[in-house]
């Protein structure tokens, strides 16, 4: 299941020596993200398969454990920011497609799309795929998906601009005079803010470690057909596909076929305690492997390290963690992803514009992978890369006929 990666070297300094603030604080923020994105999806999900709430914090623990670790294990062996993360569309999936299946057939379909996850990276199959994929489209796919958030930036102040303003403006004279503290400086920045304006509560937030509840799992062959595979489809091409290009996007180039094989294994042990779909992430990944996180990129990957260590806290301490985050005014959270995540954006912009025989295909996948438009369950994503590479193909047959 693993293979050298082309950042690894075993003389590189110890993980001591390469870690810093900004990338502690990176892998903080794609925590941040991470949770505050889709945490809700997670509770609408377990609720429809009828879990309890003992089940539910389950969900959370599982989750956070099996991101924990993969992220930290991942980003040690290859020496990059490997991140991972739970599959959001197919949260949202199963949110409306559980109502009515007994929660131990739901299981059973978690069982078995993990199988089929880690089957595509134990043959080699997801692997074979990415090395068609051009950088130029993969640059362009990474901004489309990083589009929103930097608009979301901007949107906010709509709504209240002191805060936004604050904290792009504290962004602004970090990337002048401290470069590689900017991020932290703009969460500080926030947080002193919000303290002020009085929108940070911590009242009635637990201080309690969750315990694992595991499910006996049962294997209904029409839950399996109805929910396990729609589940590997949506994890595959909108979650790891994506995941694998941004990691591609910023240069870091490791054989994904380990990478999605440990995904699925993590997920084949926790799924009887809730874990429904391990990946590779692409949004908050994005924020350890931009120069925010350090100037070197060989020394990113300890922002993975340090994601996964925040992420196995999570799952020990998820409604303490939970209240945390939901003490965060939604504004400080917004403008905090968007302004982490400029630099990789503008990254992802010039890569994918590089070219000129590829900018048609990539101006194609970076506009329909920024709509956000969902096609037959699957999201942007996969449809920007699969208009992309149907763009290239034909104008560069056109060029050299």
């Amino acid at each position: 299941m693993e293979a050298p990666s082309t950042c690894h070297d075993s003389a590189a300094p110890s993980l001591w020596r390469d870690i810093s603030l900004s990338t502690v604080i990176a892998g903080f923020v794609a925590v941040v993200i991470g949770y505050t994105s889709s945490a809700a999806i997670i509770f609408q999900a377990a609720a429809a398969a009828g879990a309890s709430t003992a089940q539910i914090s389950s969900w959370l623990w599982a989750l956070g454990i099996g991101m924990g670790l993969t992220s930290l294990g991942l980003s040690l062996r290859y020496r990059m920011p490997l991140l991972t993360a739970w599959s959001t569309p197919g949260a949202a999936f199963l949110a409306t497609s559980l109502p009515g299946i007994p929660i131990e057939e739901a299981i059973g379909a978690f069982l078995f799309s993990a199988l089929l996850i880690t089957l595509c990276g134990v043959t080699g199959l997801f692997e074979c795929l990415m090395r068609h994929i051009p950088s130029a489209i993969a640059s362009a796919m990474l901004a489309g998906i990083l589009l929103r958030f930097g608009l979301e930036l901007f949107n906010v102040m709509e709504r209240q601009w002191l805060l936004p303003l604050a904290m792009l403006a504290a962004w602004v004279a970090g990337r002048r005079l401290w470069p590689t503290l900017a991020v932290p400086g703009v969460l500080l920045t926030g947080v002193a803010i919000a303290l002020l304006q009085g929108q940070i509560s911590t009242q009635g937030i637990p201080l309690t470690p969750t315990l694992p509840v595991f499910t006996a799992p049962a294997f209904n062959p029409m839950t399996l057909l109805s929910i396990g595979v729609p589940l590997f489809v949506i994890t595959m091409a909108t979650q790891n596909l994506p995941g694998v290009a941004v990691l591609r996007a910023a240069g870091y180039h490791p054989n994904s076929s380990p990478l999605i094989a440990w995904t699925g294994g993590a997920t084949l042990l926790l799924a009887p305690f809730g874990g429904y779909a391990l990946n590779m992430a692409a949004i908050s990944a994005a924020v350890c492997m931009g120069p925010d996180a350090h100037p070197n990129p060989k020394r990113r990957y300890t922002a993975g390290v340090a994601a996964g260590v925040f992420y196995m806290t999570m799952g020990i301490f998820g409604a303490t963690v939970t209240g945390l985050f939901n003490a965060l005014p939604s504004v400080l959270v917004l403008a905090l992803a968007g302004i982490a995540l400029l630099g990789t954006l503008s990254g992802g912009l010039a890569g994918a514009f590089e070219k000129s025989e590829q900018r048609d295909a990539a101006i194609v996948t970076f506009l329909l992978t920024g709509s956000g438009i969902t096609l037959l369950g699957i999201g942007g994503a996969f449809w920007g890369l699969v208009a992309g590479l149907a763009v290239l193909k034909i104008t560069t047959a056109k060029a050299t006929s």
